[in-house]
């Protein structure tokens, strides 16, 4: 297609999508409300009314919001690609997606069997008047779950892409012997540090960063309060693609919050309140099975953590409600997942009685609830905090979970990791691989999670203010490599995975920016 029809395509597809949605009504009833007004001339009215909506702040907010659809729906493709085509071009990911996605359907079902609990079961009256009192102290009073096991855990999903083959890819034509070295075995376009340090440029050597200049010896005065300053003016505006923009270089403190829902376009309006509250009525009536997986989840992470065990309340609201959400299914159109439907008791087999099951279509694994965790320390307000959760897994996160070829899915991220890493550490990567420490099964849980429960709290949302800001999580798999860096030393002197892995089991005292500047920008190439 040229890049007239592809332009024409996006637009009338954004234009369908926000047609039906409450900023469309919102808008129109203003426009009408305006014609009242006595500046609005009939001889100029078109003029007129898209002034008006101007000056009073809307067509900002139909900005942002066609901002949001751009960043989040797919590039238009072929009009005759088949569906299957637009979650996932290549064959052989889409096979390993469906078949990875039977195991955890299987997995899920053995237990409701085993354990003799229902996928899903309408609250008695007694019992929903129980939830709704200890709603905010759902921590101190949680069922036992100690026989609930998670579905899986991340070295699961790493194995079956260690497993991953294309099999139109004969890998003995390969020139080089490095693609052999590396657990990962498709051939993917990753980037490489040439590229990088050109995609980010803003983290260069040479320009400030939140994380490093407002830290170190350098006057206040010269970068962070001017810094805050145009942060400050960033908010007012209310300009995403600005709020976006900005957040590469990082986000103070006292902004983040407004910053990062100002790039999500999360707006917390009444009607989203109202949603919140529709999908907490909906855990108050129903109690599902993938429930028992989030209280057991949260028990495993969450609450263990000296950072995130205060949350645990919070933990429970959001991703109980999370796992409710009919809206989230929507994201299905982009990934290559599909919803793992269920059958209504009595009628397995029959199609027209499958049901999308959990009714998000996500079915929680170990480590999950570190996805909200960090979120608690900006936003104290459940639906907020909720909203915004909903804005980043719907982007960001789901890829962290899924197989893809997307740059940022977590196949390419394993890949680009690998390459790094025998590139510009050739001799520690072998060195690993031949007393059996791959890195990958090191590295793997790390960027799984996005780094959620390893780094510190303040060093990790310095690393989640890059990837709002570039809109990628490429920068996950460049810090996993930079940290293998950092300890290099070290880790030429272990001789066994568990010694490796003891090398790099705390990464709570690194700071972030240095290693990745370090890594992207003062490595030879």
């Amino acid at each position: 297609m040229d890049e007239g029809t592809d332009l024409s395509l996006t637009i009338s597809q954004i234009v369908q999508r926000l047609r039906g949605s409450h900023l469309h009504s919102q808008m129109e009833r203003q426009a009408k409300e305006c014609l009242h007004q006595p500046e609005i001339k009939l001889e100029s009215l078109k003029e007129d009314v898209r002034n008006f909506l101007k000056t009073s702040g809307w067509e900002r907010k139909l900005q942002n919001a066609v901002y949001r659809e751009i960043h989040v729906q797919p590039p238009p493709s072929h009009p005759g690609a088949p569906l299957a085509h637009l979650k996932e071009p290549l064959a052989y990911m889409r096979e390993a997606q469906a078949n990875w996605e039977r195991r955890i359907l299987k997995s899920l079902n053995s237990m409701s069997t085993e354990l003799g609990v229902p996928l899903a079961r309408k609250r008695p009256a007694v019992e929903q008047k129980e939830f709704i009192n200890k709603w905010n102290e759902m921590g101190t009073d949680e069922p036992d779950v100690s026989h609930v096991r998670p579905v899986y855990a991340p070295k699961d999903f790493l194995e079956v892409l260690i497993s991953l083959k294309n099999p139109n890819h004969d890998s003995s034509d390969e020139v080089s012997v490095r693609s052999h070295w590396g657990l990962i075995q498709v051939p993917l376009n990753v980037r490489d540090i040439p590229q990088m340090r050109e995609a980010f440029s803003e983290l260069s050597l040479t320009t400030g960063q939140m994380g490093i200049d407002d830290h170190t010896h350098v006057h206040p005065d010269l970068f962070e309060s001017e810094y805050v300053h145009i942060g400050k003016k960033v908010v007012m505006e209310q300009d995403s693609a600005a709020a976006q923009q900005y957040s590469r270089q990082g986000c103070p403190t006292g902004l983040r919050a407004d910053l990062w829902a100002l790039i999500l376009n999360s707006t917390n309006q009444p009607q989203d309140v109202m949603h919140y509250e529709q999908l907490k009525a909906g855990v108050i009536q129903h109690d599902l099975l993938v429930d028992s997986l989030i209280y057991k989840d949260v028990k495993l992470t969450a609450s263990n953590d000296d950072h995130y065990f205060v949350f645990e309340d919070f933990l429970y609201q959001v991703l109980l409600c999370f796992s409710r959400d009919t809206a989230i299914l929507e994201h299905f159109s982009y990934n290559s997942a599909t919803p793992p439907k269920s059958y209504i008791q009595g009628t397995a087999g029959s199609e027209e009685c499958a049901v999308v099951y959990p009714p998000n279509g996500v079915i929680p694994f170990h480590g999950f609830s570190m996805y909200v965790a960090p979120l608690c320390f900006l936003y104290n307000e459940p639906s907020k905090l909720y909203s915004v959760f909903r804005e980043m897994y719907v982007r960001y996160f789901f890829r962290l979970h899924s197989i893809s070829s997307s740059p940022s899915g977590i196949v390419s991220l394993c890949l680009q990791f690998e390459r790094l890493l025998q590139t510009h550490l050739p001799q520690l990567f072998y060195h690993l691989r031949q007393i059996g420490a791959q890195p990958l099964r090191i590295a793997f849980k790390w960027m799984v999670r996005a780094f959620s429960g390893y780094l510190s709290t303040d060093q990790l949302l310095l690393l989640w203010d890059r990837i709002l800001g570039y809109d990628s999580l490429e920068i996950v798999a460049v810090l996993a490599a930079a940290v293998f860096a950092f300890r290099a030393e070290n880790l030429m002197e272990v001789t066994s995975l568990a010694s490796a892995e003891a090398v790099l089991a705390d990464l709570s005292t690194l700071k972030v920016m240095p290693l990745i500047q370090i890594f992207l920008f003062a490595t030879a190439v």
